[in-house]
This record gives structure tokens, sequence and C-alpha cells, in this order.
């Protein structure tokens, strides 16, 4: 039995390029940047981290160092790390299948790797 499509919603934190960059991740899942669709760019982490909260939304973010405390805290979100290393349609593809593989709450309360190796 196939398990069903769940549109994940993501929030991109400021640091990540504009959502237009990643063609197959919006065609498929909801995707929304802190700077650009809810103008709050500068804003504190813990800030994009309680926005995610209350839109239920994965955070996507290069800034791993920053998020990694804040990941357990609730189970209405998420953090996905990303290695700066990777070029955007790397992060397209991969960030696309990792969360085709995921239920609609198993990347929720937790802090996940996404680096050129595999996701931890």
């Amino acid at each position: 039995m196939q398990k069903s499509f769940y549109k994940h919603k993501l929030l991109f934190d400021e640091n990540m390029p504009q959502r237009q960059s990643f063609p197959r991740l919006n065609e498929l899942f909801d995707v929304k940047h802190i700077r650009d669709d809810f103008h709050q760019g500068g804003v504190p982490d813990s800030q994009v981290y309680e926005l995610a909260i209350h839109q239920q939304r994965l955070i996507v973010t290069y800034n791993a160092k920053d998020f990694i405390d804040l990941a357990a805290r609730s189970t209405q979100t998420g953090i996905i790390a990303l290695s700066p290393s990777l070029p955007l349609h790397q992060i397209d593809t991969k960030l696309t299948a990792l969360l085709i593989r995921n239920t609609s709450k198993a990347l929720h309360g937790k802090f996940t790797t996404l680096t050129g190796e595999t996701e931890t």
C-alpha cells in the first residue's frame, strides 16, 4: 500500500535564497520565505521559530547552529538544516525527495540535516 502524498508547509529562513530558486519544491509544497513573503527580515531566530509554530511550517535554514536548540521545543514545527556547499539544484532535488518520503508530522519536533552525503 502506497502512502498518500502530504503537501508539507515550509518556512525559509532569511539566509535562504528566494523560494523561486527551487522550482520543484515550489510546485509540490507550500513554501514561504520569512523575508519575502512575511516581510520580517532581520527578526531574531526565536521569532522565526514562533511564526513557524503558529503556521505549522518546517523551517529550512543554512543556520544550523542557531536553530538546533529550538528543534525539540515544539511538535508543531521542525528544523531542516542545509549544507551551504550544496548547489541550489541539489537542494531542490534532495529536499523534495526528503519531504516526499516523510509523513505529515515525521519531521516535526526534530532537527534534520541535509548534506551532500546522506540526511541525518
